[in-house]
């Protein structure tokens, strides 16, 4: 009687939480039996990498978000090029040449499959990468319980990349419909994009709709890109800028102070002050301590659980950048 009453507060917890990780068969704590110490090692590998370069952790808290925008957290934006499918979702334009990461991922593989072979998967490797990069970006202020229960896609395409990640020229309406596809809300999008307080991003990703064209962009940090980027960038000549001038190595709530300042680089991030619901939400990010930080947290949780599968819809790969066979 005792478990049946349980099933029913889970099921009813779900009806009233659709978004929960728990109704996507996820939990905190899946491999304390099978591999108790994943969550430490992969911790380690990550602390390696991004004390080393502090973009390493933007590029993987960048990786989680474009693995489960594209098949649902699956792993399968690790997959590489193959004979039978030449264009994988790592080669999308979304994702090639800027998406980086995929070395941390491998060693943290590698270094559980020592551990406990055949028993992790590498979409949960992408999910607790992602929050441990948010765990020393944020100077373990962002502490992320992630569920994990996940498995391996075996479906890896570029085009889909290209249809279902937003790109930087999204207005809100575009933003908002994007995110609630994936069950996430517009509240959601706010605070998932707080995460371009880090990385660097190529000129050729914001140019030709902020600087070359009349746009809201503060004056004289438009003067500074133009500085440092070329009039139209191109393959040979694409340079890098840092999203966050003021505090580029620190996940923080600094963005959404440059938002309100007019100091960010896409179209997308400008759209948050476009109406007076999301204008609400970057003040209250801005300007309330821990706010954002909270937000993320559970946001990151939230889209975690995007599309998981589960049963015969996976597998658990022996190496990320491949599929079993």
């Amino acid at each position: 009687m005792a478990a049946a009453s349980l099933k029913l507060s889970v099921a009813l917890a779900c009806v009233l939480l659709l978004s929960s990780a728990a109704c996507h068969g996820l939990e905190v704590g899946y491999y304390k039996k099978t591999c108790p110490r994943v969550e430490a090692i992969v911790r380690d590998e990550v602390k390696k990498f991004v004390y080393k370069n502090a973009g390493m952790g933007a590029g993987l808290i960048r990786m989680f978000f474009h693995d489960c925008f594209v098949q649902g957290c699956d792993g399968s934006v690790l997959l590489d090029p193959t004979p039978t499918n030449p264009q994988p979702e790592k080669l999308s334009p979304p994702n090639f040449p800027s998406l980086r990461g995929f070395e941390v991922i491998d060693a943290a593989k590698d270094a559980v499959e020592r551990a406990c072979p055949g028993v992790v998967s590498c979409a949960d490797i992408v999910a607790f990468a992602g929050r441990d990069a948010a765990y020393f970006l944020s100077k373990m202020k962002v502490k992320i319980n992630m569920p994990a229960g996940r498995l391996d896609g075996r479906v890896s395409n570029s085009t889909e990349a290209l249809d279902n990640l937003p790109p930087p020229f999204f207005n809100l309406d575009q933003l908002v419909a994007s995110f609630a596809a994936k069950g996430l809300s517009a509240e959601d999008m706010v605070v998932l994009s707080g995460a371009h307080t880090i990385g660097v991003s190529h000129c050729s990703s914001f140019v030709s709709d902020r600087i070359a064209v009349t746009s809201d962009i503060d004056g004289g940090f438009a003067n500074f890109l133009r500085r440092r980027c070329p009039a139209n960038p191109s393959t040979a000549n694409d340079p890098t800028v840092n999203q966050d001038v003021v505090t580029p190595n620190a996940l923080d709530n600094q963005y959404y102070k440059n938002v309100l300042a007019h100091k960010v680089l896409f179209t997308s991030d400008a759209a948050l002050l476009t109406t007076p619901a999301t204008t609400q939400m970057v003040r209250d990010s801005a300007n309330i301590p821990g706010q954002w930080e909270a937000k993320f947290n559970k946001a990151m949780i939230k889209m975690g659980a995007i599309d998981v599968k589960t049963g015969k819809q996976g597998e658990i790969r022996r190496k990320c950048r491949v599929v079993n066979h």
